[in-house]
């Protein structure tokens, strides 16, 4: 949380302007079919598109494959741009604390942060090899322990992820899970 109280909001994708423009252009052929429709109740001749389409329409049933093909098309473009408008988008990227009143927001990706995370776990005695996965609300850490007792391992690594994970100054900072285990593959 920031200073005024407020949390650092998730980065958006703009994926969100493309889609709202198809759905503005959706909504005026649908604006422009409405218009002739009520046209063509008012007792005037309809546009001559329209008539044209409903020659093609009469020469086709809903039966037709190039129907059924161009109907199913048409569905699943829809899903795919609605889905794309209201997810998230970005969500490889987490967000940071920044000052209050400095008008700019900062993230780090998760991949960078694991990349970070693992440097700092190699660094802690007897630790031969380590993996870091940086979710969204948890930190998954698996190191290999050579020589020195895994309890030790353990401890000096929570001691270390602490103060890395501090350091790296995201906003919801996830707590670590640690698993410690023998280089060779016994775990403890």
């Amino acid at each position: 949380m920031t200073a005024s109280g407020q949390s650092p909001r998730r980065f958006r994708s703009a994926r969100r302007v493309p889609a709202a423009l198809t759905a503005l252009a959706v909504l005026a052929v649908a604006c422009l079919f409405l218009y002739d429709l009520g046209a063509v109740r008012a007792h005037r001749p309809g546009m001559g598109w329209r008539r044209e389409l409903a020659r093609q329409l009469e020469r086709q049933t809903p039966t037709d494959a190039g129907v059924i093909i161009a109907g199913a098309v048409l569905v699943l473009a829809g899903a795919v741009l609605l889905l794309l408008a209201v997810t998230p988008g970005l969500r490889r990227i987490l967000p940071m604390r920044t000052p209050e009143g400095a008008g700019l927001r900062a993230g780090l990706g998760r991949k960078d942060a694991a990349l970070v995370l693992r440097d700092r776990a190699m660094e802690v005695s007897g630790v031969r090899s380590a993996r870091v996965k940086v979710g969204r609300t948890r930190i998954a850490v698996r190191a290999g322990s050579h020589f020195r007792e895994l309890d030790d391992v353990r401890a000096d690594l929570d001691a270390v992820l602490a103060v890395g994970i501090e350091e790296l100054g995201l906003a919801h900072p996830a707590p670590p899970r640690v698993r410690v285990g023998r280089a060779g593959g016994r775990k403890g």
